[in-house]
């Protein structure tokens, strides 16, 4: 079970220890080993996923490979279901553990490293070994992005590290910036697929993503790809910036017909790849509204898809707090309001924020009396920031303009740090995006 560090000092009203316990739950809700446990299993010569059967009478070997903040955890899990049948493996992942079948090794997020690199060499050896015998189970999780960066010949590391800073700090959503890395790397937008076939490749999906875009998530090694280079240009167009000159004159060669597309729908090595996506952020507001349910309040899930500027989309969350407390809509207080997704922080200072920090942070500027609102990236880290969000309420500000400029320095972490309002989990080894939790008294 995840455990929140300073929940003593943060669980002073029943509001707080409500929207902790949401938290708490549906963080755990999404850990690797509890749904891995509850969606895989062996049963007479079929590996289950789900509701599929693959059969294993044609298989002479199996292989695991993957990355992502969760794809540890899911290691361990697959390695608990599916013990010696398991011939070799290796994910990347930020923390790895010791692993019994599957190699871990460490990469970086969110900016790609050499440690990643190196660490996605090795998958990529397993992978071209493959054949029409053999079952390559992948971990897709999310910051599979960054953590499995294997960039294409004549572009650097480097290349990839500036392009990756420049997009997040322009505040580039996940979608716009994994149509960039996906021409820059050779396993990302189907590349693993690729590389694979003919095997059967099963992969095992763990959504940070809105929607649970499959071409998205870790930008889509085992998933057609219907970006194109152009796309990639109009990103770094969009956002204002200005790429290194390998980045560019590789994108602009792809989009003058030089280069080859990433595979597409049709592309024939899709023939043998199924996804399962075995978690997403419902998964965590779901388990959230159970615990809310049991405590006694009316519950509503506002959206599990909220995006944008996260300070912009947090005004729309204090209006509905006001409307439950004027009106009794969409629910009766006491209440608690739950929403996901995904937001963004366009960073205009040198201070320590994040995108949840943000929203926090402008809510409580604006919170009605008896309203307590919970907001965390389910992975445990809100952007660059140590902490997984904050917990804040109507008296969390008590000065309007220097919380104003915090968040016009990008250091609302900085503002609510001071008033004892940050949450804190360390790594949660999982990611299914942001998790709310509005709790109205």
């Amino acid at each position: 079970m995840v455990s929140i560090e300073n929940e003593g000092r943060l669980a002073s009203t029943r509001g707080r220890e409500t929207a902790l316990a949401c938290v708490r739950a549906g963080i755990d809700a999404a850990r690797p080993d509890r749904v891995v446990a509850e969606s895989v299993r062996l049963d007479e010569g079929r590996l289950r996923v789900g509701e599929a059967a693959y059969d294993l009478s044609d298989v002479d070997r199996i292989v695991v490979v993957g990355g992502g903040k969760a794809a540890d955890g899911v290691a361990t899990a697959l390695e608990n279901v599916l013990g010696d049948r398991i011939d070799a493996g290796a994910v990347v992942a930020p923390d790895p553990s010791e692993g019994d079948r599957i190699e871990r090794l460490r990469g970086d997020h969110p900016v790609p490293s050499r440690a990643g690199v190196d660490g996605t060499d090795r998958i990529r050896e397993l992978v071209t070994r493959a054949d029409e015998r053999t079952l390559v189970l992948t971990t897709i999780t999310g910051g599979g992005s960054a953590l499995l960066p294997a960039p294409v010949e004549g572009i650097s590391l480097s290349d990839l590290q500036s392009t990756t800073d420049a997009l997040l700090d322009a505040g580039a959503e996940i979608g716009d910036l994994n149509a960039v890395r996906k021409h820059l790397s050779t396993l990302k937008g189907g590349g693993l697929a690729e590389l694979a076939a003919p095997a059967c490749v099963v992969s095992l999906v763990f959504s940070d993503v809105v929607g649970n875009d499959l071409s998205v998530i870790a930008s889509g090694p085992t998933a057609p790809d219907e970006s194109t280079y152009a796309d990639a240009l109009d990103v770094l167009e969009r956002y204002g910036v200005d790429p290194p000159a390998a980045v560019r004159e590789r994108l602009e060669a792809g989009a003058a017909g030089d280069r080859p597309e990433t595979p597409g729908p049709d592309d024939p090595v899709f023939d043998r790849v199924r996804n399962h996506v075995l978690a997403d952020g419902f998964t965590a507001i779901d388990a959230a509204r159970e615990v809310a349910d049991g405590r006694g309040y009316d519950t509503c899930i506002l959206s599990s898809s909220v995006r944008g500027e996260g300070r912009e989309a947090a005004l729309t969350h204090v209006a509905v707090a006001e409307e439950v407390g004027a009106t009794g809509n969409p629910v009766e207080a006491p209440a608690v309001v739950l929403s996901g997704g995904e937001v963004t922080a366009t960073v205009r200072g040198d201070g320590v924020g994040g995108p949840n920090a943000d929203f926090a942070l402008a809510a409580a500027i604006e919170l009605p009396t008896g309203t307590t609102l919970a907001c965390v990236d389910t992975d445990g880290r809100d952007g660059s920031s140590d902490y997984a969000g904050a917990l804040v309420d109507a008296d969390t500000v008590d000065d309007v303009g220097t919380a104003r400029r915090a968040l016009a320095s990008s250091d609302a972490f900085g503002y609510l740090g001071g008033r004892e309002a940050v949450i804190s989990t360390g790594p949660t080894g999982t990611n299914v995006n942001d998790l709310r939790v509005l709790v109205v008294e």
